[in-house]
């Protein structure tokens, strides 16, 4: 291990404090600035660091596990083969560069909205909201609440990585994350600035209950990511809907291409502009009215033909059945004690004492195999009883 210079170290946060200053002349001054970052616990570590608060949190998303699973997370078509339909790895990327430009555009803080945009998927269980579907079922029959992928953000990142110790993300991150669901259609987002981790946590139980209940984000930049989500998605999914034969390009509502254009790129392009020009130097972000009415337009068409699509729903109850057969194995084997098994093999042998202790053992499944990927997830399953891949 490198000793400690005490020397380098100041000069590093020097230069630390000097960026962070000049944060209040190069942004917005409604943007989120390092300097107010929160973090549930101090970390001296940090206090000695050259990187900015904001950037750290991306970093430490970055290089999680569970970052790198999003590899093999289903976006909306699953048993597909089909190397060139999105995953979720790319929608999450997307969502970082589409969501960096408007805020650049915006002059708000960059690192924080990557840090957002990277974490905002992680607690996608496998097989997307198919998956989440199932396993909401399962947890709601054991009473602990709704699944929902965006608290499974947060609990994988504030709970089950780095041991189960977490990251010790900032609040600002973490908030973002729970508040980005872009399946709601919002013209226009206010932040609801002060936030503490008493509120979010209130929030988070809240919604855990009641999975209706409307979150906002604390920050213009957790504002933007949520509003990116949806344009990063609404026009990839014609185009892998295209690819599949689903729908053809000409099935497309005719008052949506006037206004946004009938190809990926045209209606990510539109959809930026149209919200740079109605967010520039404004407390909200927001579409202009026309816009907004096409794309919530648009997006009911993809809910009609592509997510509700029957073709692409083939293997739900084979799904469904795997889901309920590995989270009771996995329950029998913690009750049992089983050290063998993979929640234990693949799971627990890494986590702390603190998680253990705090989890029960239907909230501990939840975890484990909210966290697999699709493959992963086939994998512990009969072979006999796993789904033949999709023909479309």
């Amino acid at each position: 291990m490198k000793k400690y210079d005490p020397y380098a170290d100041s000069i590093l946060n020097r230069i630390k404090s000097a960026l962070n200053s000049k944060e209040e002349e190069r942004l917005s001054p409604i943007a989120a600035m390092n300097k107010n970052a929160i973090r549930r616990y101090n970390d001296k570590k940090l206090e000695r660091g050259y990187r900015q608060a904001f950037s750290v949190d991306s970093d430490r998303i970055l290089h999680s596990r569970a970052y790198t699973r999003y590899i093999d997370k289903t976006q909306v078509f699953y048993l597909i083969r089909n190397d060139h339909i999105t995953h979720r790895v790319l929608h999450v990327q997307l969502v970082s560069k589409i969501a960096r430009t408007i805020g650049r555009f915006l002059g708000l803080n960059e690192d924080l909205i990557e840090a957002i945009a990277l974490g905002h998927d992680i607690g996608h269980p496998p097989f997307g909201h198919d998956g989440e579907k199932m396993l909401s079922k399962i947890c709601r029959k054991l009473n602990i609440g709704y699944f929902q992928h965006n608290i499974q953000s947060v609990q994988f990142l504030d709970r089950v990585e780095h041991g189960g110790k977490g990251w010790n993300l900032c609040l600002q991150t973490l908030d973002g994350i729970l508040c980005h669901d872009g399946e709601i259609h919002n013209r226009k987002l206010k932040p609801k600035r002060e936030k503490s981790f008493d509120s979010f946590e209130n929030e988070m139980n809240t919604q855990k209950n009641n999975p209706d209940t409307e979150l906002t984000p604390m920050t213009l930049e957790g504002c933007v990511v949520r509003m990116t989500d949806t344009i990063s998605y609404v026009g990839r999914d014609i185009e892998d809907a295209i690819r599949l034969g689903i729908i053809r390009r000409g099935d497309l509502p005719n008052e949506c291409i006037k206004i946004l254009g009938d190809t990926n790129g045209t209606i990510v392009y539109n959809l930026v502009s149209d919200i740079i020009i109605n967010s520039f130097q404004n407390v909200t972000i927001s579409f202009g009215p026309e816009i907004s009415d096409a794309l919530k337009e648009l997006k009911q068409f993809n809910y009609e033909k592509i997510y509700q699509n029957p073709e692409i729903k083939k293997p739900f109850g084979k799904i469904e059945i795997l889901y309920e057969m590995l989270f009771e194995q996995y329950m029998a084997d913690i009750e049992k004690e089983n050290s063998s098994s993979v929640v234990f093999t693949g799971f627990l042998k890494d986590i702390s004492n603190e998680y253990r202790d705090n989890h029960g053992s239907a909230e501990i499944v939840r975890d484990f195999i909210a966290g697999m990927t699709d493959q992963y997830f086939l994998d512990q399953c009969p072979g006999d009883m796993r789904p033949d891949p999709v023909v479309i």
